[in-house]
């Protein structure tokens, strides 16, 4: 790593308005002071929250003694904290400025700034609506302004579960003119909600979650999209959750938002957030406890940017970042970072004299910062590194291998289709324009598509998500190879989740399932974790299992090349894959599951299909066929054999499964499955019957459930039908029959009485057509009277 730049001072206050008054502020105080610079850098606030006398207060000072009225505010330390110190857009007046001082109790004070006049108190107003409600967080956003207020509840001693969601995301339109301010009307963003904190990009708001919520609501964060009226749930752990446009005021309550990944949301690790901060490319960033720093960007989203070294970071240790085009500066303990935010590498460290350090805005100066610290202000200028992530040749190369495999097999020509021939043929322009597209846009982030054909620049502009996407893998790819031996576990989980969930909303042909069959056999437990995520399989409020995944992935899971066309090379299909991962680590899910795909095929594909998978192997075997290639065999095996039979529910694997309790003596639980699935058909109830009566001829084991086996015989079923099953199945004995045996366990015709009764007893068939003409008042009719 070279030195990338000098730093140097290029102030000691002296170009301010009472400069010796700021060096003071800065210099006093318990804790830190808070700074905040005007876009144009023309302006600086501090913020002094000193517990011990002077009272706290807030300072402005103007940049090359521009002159005019001061502003200094303070106030007593029981009244209402200031919450937000917030630079509004300008009236529009040159070297005009805009400032809105919001307190806690909602009161907010709109001050304008005009050359050679100062500060002035343009107009004081009210933005919450209720006396109670109490600001907690603010923003602005253009000519908007929003907070999250807490609003407590009526009755004192309400249930603290309930107190937890008091607080409601609101906005407002706020207008600075030249003689006043217009306040919009309040509008509820989202309502019945934890704490958060609301922090501002140019088109997004990002919430994240306060330390003091529930553990269950702090995994995860919230994007709200003015523009579109959306809400995006993400989680860093597990990226895009859910997404849904806020239609009305009903859709905007916290609670109805996670009805539908609630599930999901449960089983992720709780979000490790030390500090946050907007970058100026519209991304979240997100400092951990570790000294991670991710960037989440505003469709959901995350990926890794840097590691601050020093290890785990204390709660006060405050850390400062701020953005310079592609260069994320951070300060830490001292000490100065300098990293690429697109590649994560690591330009200059420089460690700092300085105690206390702020960023400043330097709007101009792209290639260098401003660094206000309590003996001046400091330029860090530095020479941007030579991006030399210039599309690599193989790169290049393996779009074109891609493009070969994809034409050839897709080519009634016999003749091979090489590399140079698609660069030289001119035929196939796809490949030639991705190859131009990677070539350019790797080698000029951030910057506008220039040197590319009209056709190249709009196919780049609806690709950028793709190539973001696509440089996050890469990048994680890269933290797996140099990550510390503890972190690579979740590097890899990423990892392969990102590439499951690639491959199936991609084409699943034989490659891309030979894959996905050596990410599962490398890494089993992540590609599980991967397995449930794309499934979104979780169970419901009554145990059961439930999965919300789209048709297209489903399809992917069932439709895929089966067993005949992968031939015999130890590669199987991605059905048999996920029953695997469900007898490795959830064995109990894997009938749920086979129901649950039978139900989608039954859905998706006509009785009896051949493009469908029931047309083929029916799904339950080719379960069971996981199950008989496992290396050990135990008697769980044997019960999960029986479900999986059972939870197909077709006549023959009923009866299967009949046949494997009939072999175990399980006398308790055949009774019960006859009498469940007995209801499913009436030729399966007669098939039923039948074995069962046949096992009560043999021996005496079922006799203490005959009074819920009789009630199951068929309505067609006659006495010496059953007689005749009885008499074919009845255990031949060696010597010769005795009237009275002492052995106890011959059939005798007391057991059969019930039985018989029922069914002579039972009216026929016949004679329920003719009951109409059987119930009449009398029969037969009475003689009519004799005419005299």
């Amino acid at each position: 790593m070279k030195p990338a730049g000098t730093l140097r001072q290029v102030s000691d206050f002296s170009d301010f308005s009472r400069g010796h008054r700021l060096q003071e502020l800065l210099c006093q105080g318990e804790e830190p002071s808070h700074v905040l610079s005007s876009p144009d850098g023309q302006h600086l606030l501090v913020l002094q929250k000193s517990r011990t006398p002077p009272l706290p207060q807030v300072v402005a000072f103007q940049r090359h003694s521009i002159g005019g009225a001061d502003l200094e505010r303070n106030w007593q330390q029981p009244e209402p904290a200031l919450v937000g110190l917030l630079f509004l857009q300008s009236p529009g007046t040159s070297g005009s400025s805009a400032l809105a001082l919001v307190w806690e109790h909602g009161r907010t004070e709109v001050w304008h700034f005009v050359v050679a006049v100062g500060w002035q108190l343009l107009q004081t107003l009210e933005l919450c609506q209720g006396a109670r409600a109490r600001i907690v967080s603010v923003c602005n956003q253009g000519a908007s302004l929003v907070w999250c207020e807490e609003r407590p509840p009526l009755d004192a001693h309400s249930d603290m579960s309930k107190c937890a969601f008091r607080f409601c995301v609101c906005t407002r339109a706020l207008e600075v003119g030249e003689h006043g301010v217009r306040l919009g009307t309040l509008r509820i963003v989202l309502h019945n909600s934890p704490e958060y904190q609301v922090l501002a990009s140019p088109q997004h708001i990002f919430l994240v979650p306060a330390t003091a919520s529930f553990a269950t609501i702090s995994k995860f964060l919230l994007i709200w999209h003015p523009e579109k009226a959306k809400l995006t749930i993400t989680a860093p752990s597990a990226g895009f959750v859910h997404s849904k446009v806020l239609r009305s005021s009903s859709e905007s309550d916290f609670r109805k938002l996670l009805l539908g990944s609630v599930g999901l949301l449960s089983c992720l690790a709780p979000l490790d957030i030390h500090t946050s901060a907007v970058s100026n490319s519209g991304g979240l960033l997100l400092v951990s406890t570790k000294g991670a720093v991710n960037m989440v960007e505003p469709d959901g989203t995350q990926r890794h940017v840097f590691d601050l070294e020093g290890g785990p970071l204390a709660q006060g240790s405050p850390v400062q970042l701020k953005t310079f085009g592609s260069i994320l500066a951070c300060v830490l303990a001292g000490v100065l970072y300098l990293v690429n935010q697109n590649s994560g590498r690591l330009i200059e460290k420089k460690i700092l004299n300085m105690k206390e350090v702020h960023f400043l805005e330097s709007p101009g100066e792209e290639d260098s910062l401003q660094l206000l610290a309590q003996t001046g202000i400091y330029s860090f200028s530095f020479s941007k590194p030579e991006d030399n992530s210039r599309s690599e040749p193989c790169l290049v190369e393996m779009v074109f291998e891609e493009a070969c495999r994809y034409y050839q097999r897709r080519s009634l020509s016999s003749s091979k289709l090489t590399v140079e021939k698609l660069k030289k043929g001119g035929v196939f322009q796809a490949p030639v324009a991705l190859a131009a597209i990677l070539q350019h846009s790797l080698c000029q982030k951030q910057k506008p598509a220039r040197g590319l054909q009209d056709t190249y620049a709009k196919l780049l502009s609806t690709m950028s998500l793709e190539l973001q996407s696509y440089m996050s893998l890469e990048l994680l790819k890269t933290c797996v190879v140099c990550a510390p031996e503890g972190e690579v576990e979740s590097y890899c989980e990423e990892l392969v989740e990102q590439e499951v969930s690639r491959v199936l909303h991609s084409d699943m042909d034989k490659d891309n399932l030979a894959y996905l069959n050596s990410v599962f056999a490398s890494f089993p437990k992540a590609a599980w974790k991967a397995t449930r995520s794309c499934l979104q399989l979780q169970q419901n409020g009554d145990g059961l299992l439930v999965a919300r995944a789209t048709p297209e992935v489903w399809k992917k899971v069932l439709g895929g090349p089966q067993q005949e066309e992968v031939g015999q090379n130890g590669v199987v299909p991605l059905f048999e894959l996920i029953c695997a991962s469900f007898l490795r680590f959830k064995p109990k899910w894997l009938p749920s599951f086979v129901e649950l795909t039978q139900q989608y095929v039954s859905i998706s594909w006509a009785y009896s299909s051949k493009e469908g998978p029931e047309g083929r192997v029916p799904l339950y075997k080719r379960a069971l066929g996981v199950l008989a290639r496992k290396n050990k065999c135990s008697k769980a095996d044997d019960e999960m054999e029986l479900e999986l039979l059972l939870c197909s529910k077709r006549p023959k694997a009923v009866l299967q499964a009949l046949h494997l309790l009939v072999r175990l003596k399980r006398w308790q639980r055949v009774v019960e499955v006859a009498e469940k699935f007995s209801k499913l058909s009436p030729l399966l109830n007669k098939e039923i019957f039948t074995t069962l009566l046949a096992e009560f001829a043999q021996h005496r084991e079922l006799d203490p459930y005959l009074d819920m086996l009789w009630p199951l015989c068929p309505a067609e079923l006659t006495a010496s039908h059953i007689l005749t099953v009885v008499l074919q199945h009845l255990p031949r004995s060696q010597e010769d029959p005795v009237p009275f045996s002492s052995e106890g366990n011959q059939l005798t015709v007391g057991l059969l009485k019930p039985l018989l009764q029922r069914v002579v007893q039972r009216p026929c068939v016949q004679d329920e057509m003719y009951s109409d003409a059987l119930q009449s008042p009398t029969f037969p009719p009475p003689t009519p009277p004799r005419e005299h």
